[in-house]
């Protein structure tokens, strides 16, 4: 029963708002096309719409092409195979047969290929005695789905940056909490257990990287076709940009957490270039945040990371570790560098 109920529940509601606007494209393109279109009840008006209204605009009209098409192609296949054969069962097999081999061929996706065969069963089973069947739910097909995407891009329609900025902040976040704890485990002794759960915190990074980039690709998309999408489309261009700066420090980040793990010892924090280290790292810590701001706040803020670490001669002990901190924190500082020049 836990198993089923998980299959069946998304992970989170669908927006009330496409909620509405799918029961409205519905209603509409039902009404309209009976009013326009005489014959048997506009059912394929109705599904077309309903399936037209996606999360954003964009995806709305692929959305109509590929039921148009699947449409189209079914009601042609099936009118063909009437003409010839009528529409004995075996007929009808042999069109969703057929559908799904031509789907195939033409590498079409998983929706047109389902409409291909619908359509073929659909007209084959009900329209083949009506005159002019085929013809009408194309044109009621076509209608709907038109319906669908006038509705979802006319009533406000979806922008999906709030999402992109919240998971470009969030990965900003952490990034600056991960360096104050790389720099305070350089700075106090820590035990193995701490050290794991510095590792495990820092790996973290990379899926909260990935969700932000899906994010922002989620948003461009909702973007494409939007009428609302001009004064959004600068955000979304800093988000990326951000984005940018971000994923090489997540990388360095990283690694510079698993070579102290790797090479951690107690005496770390009284060697004096470790300590100098440890304060670089917060400095990069707070230029990470300072960047992430907007800009009049950066401005007034400035940065801390101003000069790289210099160490004119290796350490006596340790010095493995303290060059591979040295040079992922220089290559922090220079994207850092860059991002304010």
């Amino acid at each position: 029963m836990r198993r089923l109920h998980t299959s069946i529940r998304a992970a989170q509601r669908t927006p009330l708002l496409l909620v509405v606007k799918s029961a409205l494209a519905t209603g509409s393109a039902w009404l309209l096309s009976e009013a326009v279109i005489p014959g048997p009840p506009p059912v394929f008006a109705a599904i077309a719409a309903l399936l037209v209204v996606q999360p954003s605009v964009n995806q709305s009209f692929s959305k109509a092409i590929e039921r148009s098409v699947g449409v189209i192609t079914g009601v042609l296949l099936a009118s063909t195979l009437g003409v010839f054969f009528g529409n004995h069962t075996w007929v009808i097999l042999t069109a969703a047969a057929s559908g799904l081999l031509l789907a195939w061929a033409l590498r079409l996706s998983p929706g047109a290929t389902s409409q291909i065969v619908i359509s073929a069963i659909l007209v084959l089973s009900l329209g083949a005695a009506t005159p002019g069947y085929a013809l009408g739910r194309v044109v009621e097909t076509l209608l709907g789905a038109a319906i669908g995407v006038v509705v979802n891009a006319l009533l406000v329609p979806p922008v999906m940056i709030d999402p992109a900025r919240e998971a470009t902040t969030r990965l900003r976040d952490e990034i600056a909490a991960s360096l104050e704890r790389l720099a305070d485990a350089l700075s106090a002794v820590r035990t193995p257990g701490q050290l794991e759960a510095l590792m495990v915190e820092a790996r973290l990074l990379r899926p909260m990287r990935d969700a932000a980039e899906k994010a922002i690709t989620a948003g461009t998309e909702s973007l494409a076709l939007n009428p609302r999408s001009g004064r959004h489309r600068s955000e979304l261009a800093d988000l990326s940009r951000m984005l940018g700066l971000y994923t090489p420090i997540v990388t360095q980040l990283v690694g510079m957490t698993r070579a102290v793990y790797d090479h951690y010892s107690p005496d770390l924090v009284d060697e004096p270039h470790v300590l100098a280290i440890a304060d670089q790292l917060r400095r990069a810590a707070h230029d990470v945040e300072r960047v992430g701001q907007s800009g009049a706040a950066a401005r007034e803020e400035p940065p801390a990371l101003t000069t790289p670490l210099q160490i004119a001669m290796a350490p006596a002990s340790n010095w493995v570790l303290i060059g591979s901190l040295l040079e992922d924190l220089h290559r922090i500082h220079n994207s850092l560098a860059a991002e304010a020049d």
